[in-house]
């Protein structure tokens, strides 16, 4: 061979590696640090959860997980992020239940909720508690909706913004209960907890990692939980299925990676996951925040997002809330 075309052999070689479909380079996986995006504050439920799991992630995967905040639009920011990124394994997003309020609630997404991604596990589940303040004359929550019959729109409820998983809970609590309660939305952080507290709205639905310090202060009484049963970490609080039979709202937080990426890496990802929320200290973690460990297959993370849209459109047009 002339060195001409050697050179054009070792160029034309290394363009047809560039070319390989990132499947061809999992062998290794993962050979550099992944970056684990969420959509929402810092210190909250899913930036808590994100770094607990990154920080065991990454004793199993041998490989630095960092956890960029992509904060914004109830999270579709971090969620568009990742659904655009290379589908290599190295840009994973940690979704929320408000993925499948979103896809119910707005007419259009930048993404597709379902194949746009590669789901891995489901990570944590957990209830939402219904309180109120500690002067408010309701004991209990067979007592709120009598009087939320007796004055349609008059009893309020809060949340952390329209289309927020919250929101969908004071919707469904009302459409079960055939009463119109009145949603009195907020930018999120403190402010609905504060609201509440102050009696300028009714009724709070909202995390026990949320609800719990001002339950256990006195300023908040809890009248229900949203699980099928009493949650362990409250387990005088009944739930709202003792008073409407069949209700249940349990959210969740769960990974995700961009569609496309190699089953290998999905396959490397989730074996990681299932491993961090088997270790005790992690468990013991989850449990003070009100949550569980719910690791799942792909395939289930997926089922249970289709179902999760399927219910959340019911409950918008059951409700005649107007779509985005």
């Amino acid at each position: 061979m002339t060195a001409f075309t050697r050179r054009d052999f070792v160029v034309a070689t290394a363009s047809a590696l560039a070319l390989q479909p990132p499947a061809r380079a999992q062998s290794d996986y993962p050979s550099h640090p992944i970056q684990l995006c969420h959509g929402f504050g810092a210190g909250g439920n899913a930036d808590v959860v994100s770094r607990l799991l990154a920080q065991k992630m990454q004793e199993t995967l041998k490989q630095p997980v960092v956890v960029e905040i992509k904060s914004g639009a109830g999270g579709l920011i971090a969620t568009d992020f990742v659904a655009k990124a290379r589908p290599d394994g190295y840009n994973i997003v940690m979704l929320t239940g408000a993925h499948t309020v979103s896809a119910a609630l707005r007419k259009t997404l930048p993404y597709e909720p379902v194949k746009d991604f590669a789901f891995v596990s489901t990570v944590t589940s957990f209830p939402f508690v219904i309180a109120v303040r500690a002067e408010h004359p309701a004991r209990n929550l067979a007592e709120l909706l009598a009087t939320a019959r007796q004055a349609p729109e008059r009893v309020t409820f809060t949340s952390v913004g329209v289309g927020s998983t919250q929101h969908m809970v004071g919707e469904l609590l009302g459409v079960s209960a055939g009463v119109r309660l009145l949603h009195v939305p907020y930018r999120g952080g403190g402010a609905p907890v504060q609201a509440v507290i102050a009696g300028d709205v009714d009724i709070l639905a909202d995390t026990l990692t949320v609800a719990t310090p001002h339950i256990q202060s006195g300023r908040l009484r809890a009248l229900a939980v949203t699980s099928a049963q009493p949650w362990p970490s409250m387990p005088e609080v009944p739930a709202v299925a003792s008073v409407l039979k069949g209700f249940e709202i349990r959210s969740w937080l769960g990974l995700a990676a961009p569609g496309g990426t190699p089953p290998q890496a999905i396959e490397r990802l989730d074996r990681s996951v299932r491993a961090a929320l088997g270790d005790p200290g992690v468990k013991a973690t989850l449990a003070s925040l009100g949550s569980e460990p719910a690791p799942s297959s792909p395939v289930q993370m997926k089922s249970m997002i289709e179902r999760g849209i399927k219910r959340w459109s019911e409950v918008v047009t059951q409700a005649g809330i107007p779509r985005q």
